[in-house]
């Protein structure tokens, strides 16, 4: 498998898609709900996408269960960050040191071996997400650090998790739409448990932009699961993580954050890590 300028593209298609579902829920006054809004909106969208596309092939169905188990980790986690911390801390920390645990993992999990062209790229990325994240307010915010490395090991864990099982599947598309069906429900139904009506008030005002961020998702993690199809685990898993990049934008315009010179050194460091993993 080899990373071709179209996974190249695709998958920066999908990073900035998933910067900008994080964007919103940072945004939100209530990031449980948005979380669960989004998501259950995900799963009823699924519907009818499974329904065109029917289901993925039995030996897909552990992995696609074992996913939307440790999807509930996630949500929780997530949620736990963006309550605790800025998103130009958070989303950075969350994303830098997954694509080294599963670059670390896929050895032994998947059987694939990176050039050390791509290992280096690899490194710059995580390198680059964390020189942006990292910066004094880690330091007045350890709940958010805490949470947000937590979800690190959680992404890795899920990321190998579904590509495994999208290769077992055979078809990307089969596999995102059955895994999105049932993963909004459970975290959907646990803000139900502790939250009551409050969850059914709030989704009925935010239903509009919940189903822009529920298409973000689906589009960004069925990009990213058919670009594992096509190209290492590992290379994709870091070249997703430019979506710190587009974090880090929309946060400035957005969300009224700063732009450093560090975020911009960051930056730099993440481009040459992504042709570093083109060329490897």
């Amino acid at each position: 498998m080899t990373l071709s300028w179209l996974v190249v593209g695709a998958v920066l298609f999908a990073a900035l898609l998933h910067a900008s579902w994080n964007a919103l829920v940072k945004s939100s006054k209530d990031k449980d709900l948005d979380m669960a809004t989004i998501h259950l909106i995900g799963s009823f969208m699924a519907i009818p996408l499974v329904g065109l596309v029917g289901w993925p092939k039995a030996e897909a169905w552990p992995f696609i269960a074992a996913s939307v188990v440790i999807h509930i980790g996630y949500y929780l986690a997530l949620t736990g960050a963006y309550r605790h911390g800025d998103l130009g801390l958070t989303y950075p920390l969350m994303r830098g040191v997954a694509p080294l645990l599963v670059a670390l993992s896929a050895t032994f999990t998947l059987g694939e071996t990176l050039s050390p062209l791509a290992w280096a790229g690899v490194i710059g990325i995580s390198c680059g997400v964390l020189v942006l994240g990292l910066n004094r307010h880690a330091l007045e915010a350890p709940k958010a650090v805490a949470f947000a490395l937590a979800n690190a090991v959680i992404i890795a864990v899920y990321t190998v998790v579904d590509g495994l099982g999208v290769r077992a599947s055979g078809n990307a598309l089969q596999y995102v739409a059955t895994l999105f069906l049932f993963d909004g429900w459970p975290f959907a139904l646990l803000m139900f448990a502790t939250r009551g009506p409050a969850l059914g008030r709030y989704a009925r005002h935010r239903w509009p932009l919940a189903t822009i961020g529920a298409c973000a998702s689906l589009g960004s993690y069925g990009i990213a699961l058919w670009a594992m199809t096509r190209a290492p685990v590992a290379t994709v898993a870091a070249l997703r993580e430019t979506s710190v990049l587009f974090a880090v934008l929309l946060g400035v315009w957005f969300l009224k954050e700063a732009l450093t010179r560090r975020r911009v050194f960051g930056a730099a460091m993440i481009a040459s890590g992504v042709m570093a993993l083109r060329m490897g």
